[in-house]
Protein backbone atom coordinates (compact mmCIF):
# COMPACT_ATOMS: atom_id res chain seq x y z
CA UNK A 1 0.00 0.00 0.00
CA UNK A 2 1.23 3.30 -0.95
CA UNK A 3 2.06 4.95 1.96
CA UNK A 4 3.12 8.92 0.67
CA UNK A 5 1.23 9.51 -2.36
CA UNK A 6 3.27 12.71 -2.96
CA UNK A 7 6.66 10.43 -2.41
CA UNK A 8 4.54 7.94 -5.10
CA UNK A 9 3.97 10.76 -7.72
CA UNK A 10 7.55 12.08 -7.57
CA UNK A 11 8.14 8.44 -7.96
CA UNK A 12 6.49 8.52 -11.26
CA UNK A 13 6.76 11.71 -12.74
CA UNK A 14 11.09 11.39 -12.26
CA UNK A 15 10.33 7.26 -14.05
CA UNK A 16 8.53 8.68 -16.93
CA UNK A 17 10.62 11.38 -17.62
CA UNK A 18 13.81 9.25 -17.70
CA UNK A 19 11.90 6.30 -20.10
CA UNK A 20 11.28 7.34 -23.48
CA UNK A 21 8.55 5.09 -25.08
CA UNK A 22 9.87 3.00 -27.04
CA UNK A 23 7.23 1.80 -30.00
CA UNK A 24 9.15 -1.60 -30.70
CA UNK A 25 9.26 -2.40 -27.22
CA UNK A 26 5.57 -2.00 -26.69
CA UNK A 27 4.74 -4.08 -29.79
CA UNK A 28 7.20 -7.19 -28.59
CA UNK A 29 5.24 -6.58 -24.56
CA UNK A 30 1.69 -6.73 -26.54
CA UNK A 31 2.71 -9.73 -28.71
CA UNK A 32 3.77 -11.55 -25.69
CA UNK A 33 0.59 -10.93 -23.98
CA UNK A 34 -1.39 -12.30 -26.50
CA UNK A 35 0.65 -15.16 -26.92
CA UNK A 36 0.46 -15.79 -23.12
CA UNK A 37 -3.47 -15.71 -23.11
CA UNK A 38 -3.33 -17.87 -26.60
CA UNK A 39 -1.78 -20.36 -24.72
CA UNK A 40 -3.83 -20.26 -21.67
CA UNK A 41 -6.95 -20.86 -24.12
CA UNK A 42 -7.90 -17.56 -24.45
CA UNK A 43 -8.46 -15.51 -27.76
CA UNK A 44 -9.36 -18.51 -29.63
CA UNK A 45 -10.09 -17.81 -33.53
CA UNK A 46 -13.81 -18.67 -32.22
CA UNK A 47 -14.28 -15.75 -30.43
CA UNK A 48 -12.09 -13.32 -32.48
CA UNK A 49 -15.14 -11.26 -33.21
CA UNK A 50 -17.48 -11.96 -30.24
CA UNK A 51 -19.12 -8.88 -29.05
CA UNK A 52 -17.28 -6.64 -31.84
CA UNK A 53 -20.54 -4.95 -33.47
CA UNK A 54 -21.70 -4.35 -29.35
CA UNK A 55 -18.28 -2.57 -29.07
CA UNK A 56 -18.82 -0.50 -32.16
CA UNK A 57 -22.21 0.27 -31.37
CA UNK A 58 -21.50 1.15 -27.71
CA UNK A 59 -18.25 3.66 -29.04
CA UNK A 60 -20.90 5.22 -31.10
CA UNK A 61 -23.28 6.18 -28.64
CA UNK A 62 -20.54 7.43 -26.25
CA UNK A 63 -18.84 9.44 -28.56
CA UNK A 64 -21.78 11.70 -29.45
CA UNK A 65 -22.34 11.98 -25.96
CA UNK A 66 -21.55 15.72 -25.40
CA UNK A 67 -21.33 15.61 -21.34
CA UNK A 68 -22.19 13.22 -18.44
CA UNK A 69 -24.91 13.81 -15.79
Amino acid sequence: MIQDVRQWREFENAWIASHKPDFEENIRLVDGMYELARSMGKFTAADALEGLEKNIRLASILHHVRETP
